[in-house]
């Protein structure tokens, strides 16, 4: 069994979606050998494109929610229908002890993604970490400063929305 965690920009083009779609079905199928878990906190883009690449190979999921009120609070009506359905495919479901989405709830989540993860795949243009703190690049430094190993995907023609 191998488990793989994510992190992943949220703001993919529309033309990065599918590149990044294929790149994580290929890697989930490299791995997928003798059963895979996937562990992710299925936000928008990346996190979601990457469950969904676990569940298509059979694959587990485990979803860690940040907060109690993440649903509610951060998840956009648009991308509702889609949590929800990876919530309900999930093996489990970890709800972080917080009441309130905040940076304290995500950075909480991203620990748990590393201590679960056997290895982190980071959908990340490879930009340095912004002065804000708990984003993909500090997620992958904290995985490499861990000694977890870490798959970055960027497909060649990927870019952020923002």
């Amino acid at each position: 069994m191998t488990t793989l965690a994510v992190t992943g920009h949220m703001d993919l083009t529309d033309h990065t979606v599918p590149l990044v779609r294929d790149a994580l079905r290929k890697l989930v199928a490299e791995h997928g050998e003798g059963g895979l878990v996937g562990v992710s906190c299925i936000a928008r883009g990346s996190d979601t494109l990457f469950a969904e690449a676990v569940l298509e190979a059979g694959g587990q999921l485990v979803a860690v929610v940040p907060s109690r009120d993440y649903r509610e609070r951060k998840v956009k009506p648009d991308h509702a229908p889609t949590f929800d359905r990876l919530v309900d495919a999930a093996v489990e479901v970890v709800v972080m002890p917080y009441e309130t989405a905040s940076r304290e709830a995500y950075e909480a989540a991203n620990a748990v993604l590393l201590e679960r993860g056997e290895r982190l795949v980071a959908v990340w243009n490879g930009q340095p970490p912004g002065a804000k703190g708990g984003g993909t690049a500090d997620v992958v430094v904290a995985a490499q400063q861990a000694g977890l190993p870490v798959h970055v995907v960027w497909p060649e023609g990927s870019a952020r929305a923002n």
